[in-house]
């Protein structure tokens, strides 16, 4: 799969670099902010290889491409310039203040995900290990490799302020290290001994509310916010000879007292608010609070609003060690992988199967719904009401359970220890109530039904081409742009070309780093890291030239061009350069891969291998 091409097709359906404004991504999908969302073309996003599904949510344009994002969003980062503007003003975000309060929820907390995770897989490890060791009559939380280890998993918690203060920065346009520097003194040992102490305490005098900030997560957010403006006030009126030591100095000195004597303690009370309205919707009923998480869960997840909610567990388990509401919201991910199970044994049409298969995978074992939603249960709409109705009903066993879980960690297989901390009875619950969900959805699904989308393959947009009139009995060929041994593509060790899944054709063991125009025609595109471009035969053909397998991870070291892209160019024009034996010395597979991208327009495309394919020797023939 070429991440390059992925990447600029979809830069280019979302209206091009100059139109995003912003660029993040999470487990599944990028999200663009646009500056002007009409000129991105949805539908032809959807159509781009590789794109599971494309939502707009909560003001972002969101592609959804599973496992594969990270890749994708590394070749976007080259085309794009996100640095703000001279006047160092940041361009107000569009929308209302509902879909900007999830844009900055977002950006704030998705960052800090992984670690999370990890933590939450870490600590679901050791409780385990808690367990078997308290079963054989043995306590091993007095061991140093366990007190280490479970430092490791709680580190991200108590230090909440200081790793929430860089993200917070980044959202608010505030100097990142001035922000760790106040998050740091809210949880600093001689801190937190003064708020956790008997004696009152004072500043400048005063008395001040006392609280303990390591482990809290508002107050920081509110103080990183009020630092942004405090910061930018002061950079209009101190001298530029002087900004670099007083707008960070007095920014620190008024934050800091500010911070404890006000915004802190507000923080304080607002999150205290917001535990206390959670924690009375689970005093009214458990049960209807675990059914409601339980199966609205992935449809917030579509809107986005999800990302609201996540502060709350994280401050659960930040406070007071433990949180439910991934417990419930767990019923729901094992949901939508039952659903994608019943898709997947229901439909006919195989590369729906193949989605289904991965997506139910994705959602069970790791707990990355964004493939199962997308990619079958809400586009077939029935798949995703059987899976809000079961994550519901487990949502409510849980609920009944009392279950909770002693890290904020992803719902899957490979985290269920995470809620066996809290004795066995709330554990079978939890196991129960993520049964109920995935086999409920799965059968559920299979029995409803819903329209399958036949046998057709979704098609992949290609640039429009000039119609070329070739009398029907002629056959055209295609001459070897590389010196070497032509070989199918089948023997390719690169499943993406080898299963012809970007069109077919041929590859060549070089025996010379060149390539050269096979004919005369259009370089139609030119990769970054010019391991690859694409080329607009005069005759109608369109080529990928693909030099090695996984070469872009050189980042166009070794690769030198010898033409522009949009440039005309005659046959035998050497078009780009390669040093075969430092790329080879490099670890990488030299073999050149040269594909017919628009395939599907001949009647046959067929490789021709040959021992020796010279310059002018033929390698493809397309019959029309």
């Amino acid at each position: 799969m070429d991440y390059n091409k992925i990447a600029k097709d979809i830069l280019d359906s979302v209206g091009g670099p100059s139109n995003v404004k912003e660029l993040t991504h999470c487990f599944t999908r990028l999200r663009f902010v646009l500056r002007d969302s009409g000129k991105a073309d949805k539908a032809a996003s959807e159509k781009l290889e590789g794109v599971i599904s494309v939502m707009e949510s909560g003001g972002q344009f969101q592609v959804v491409l599973g496992a594969k994002v990270t890749k994708i969003y590394d070749a976007l980062l080259p085309f794009l310039s996100l640095e703000e503007n001279n006047s160092g003003e940041r361009e107000p975000v569009k929308g209302n203040i509902w879909n900007r309060l999830l844009i900055a929820v977002s950006t704030m907390f998705t960052p800090m995900v992984p670690a999370i995770a990890a933590s939450g897989l870490m600590k679901g490890f050791l409780t385990i290990a808690k367990i078997i060791a308290a079963n054989n009559g043995g306590d091993i939380t007095v061991n140093q490799t366990y007190i280490i280890l479970l430092a490791a998993t709680d580190a991200i918690f108590y230090f909440m302020p200081l790793i929430l203060a860089y993200s917070c920065a980044k959202v608010f346009k505030a100097n990142e290290f001035i922000a760790m520097a106040l998050g740091g003194t809210m949880c600093y040992p001689a801190i937190v001994s003064l708020m956790t102490g008997e004696e009152a305490v004072q500043m400048f005098g005063m008395e001040i509310t006392k609280a303990n900030y390591a482990s809290s997560v508002i107050p920081i957010i509110i103080g990183v916010f009020i630092l942004s403006y405090i910061q930018k006030f002061l950079e209009k009126i101190i001298p530029e000879v002087l900004k670099i030591i007083l707008v960070p100095g007095i920014s620190l000195f008024v934050m800091v007292p500010a911070t404890f004597m006000v915004f802190g303690p507000v923080g304080i009370y607002i999150g205290n608010a917001i535990n206390f309205l959670y924690t009375g919707m689970m005093n009214i009923s458990p049960i209807l609070c675990g059914a409601f998480v339980g199966g609205m869960w992935c449809v917030f997840v579509v809107f986005g609003a999800h990302r609201a909610l996540l502060p709350i567990g994280i401050n659960d388990v930040a406070q007071f060690g433990h949180q439910n509401l991934l417990a419930f919201a767990g019923a729901a991910n094992f949901s939508q992988g039952g659903a994608a199970l019943g898709v997947m044994l229901k439909t006919r049409d195989r590369n729906l199967k193949t989605v289904a298969a991965s997506s139910t995978i994705s959602a069970a074992v790791c707990g990355i719904t964004e493939p199962a939603i997308y990619g079958c249960n809400l586009r077939l709409k029935k798949p995703m009401v059987c899976a809000i109705i079961s994550g519901a009903i487990g949502g409510a066993i849980m609920g009944a359970g009392g279950v909770y879980g002693d890290a904020f960690a992803n719902n899957g297989v490979l985290t269920l220890a995470t809620y066996a901390a809290f004795g066995l009875t709330k554990f079978l619950f939890y196991l129960i109530g993520i049964g109920v969900a995935f086999f409920g959805a799965a059968i559920l699904t299979y029995f409803v039904g819903f329209d399958d989308l036949g046998t057709g393959k979704r098609t992949i947009s290609k640039p429009e081409t000039k119609d070329v009139i070739i009398p029907k009995d002629t056959d055209i060929t295609i001459a070897s742009p590389v010196e070497g041994k032509a070989v199918a593509l089948s023997n390719v060790k690169d499943e993406v070309f080898s299963s012809e899944a970007l069109g077919k054709g041929i590859a060549v063991i070089p025996d010379k780093g060149e390539v050269l125009a096979p004919a005369d025609c259009t370089v139609a595109m030119i990769y970054p890291t010019l391991h690859a471009l694409g080329l607009k035969l005069d005759n109608g053909a369109e080529l990928i030239i693909h030099v090695g397998i996984d070469t872009v991870n050189l980042d166009g070291k070794y690769f030198k061009k010898h033409v522009e892209e949009g440039s005309h160019v005659g046959k035998g024009t050497k078009l780009i350069s390669f040093d075969m034996d430092k790329i080879k010395a490099a670890g990488f597979d030299t073999s050149v891969m040269v594909v017919v991208s628009n395939t599907d327009e001949y009647a046959a495309v067929v490789g021709i291998e040959r021992e020796r394919a010279a310059i002018n020797s033929d390698i493809i023939r397309l019959s029309v």
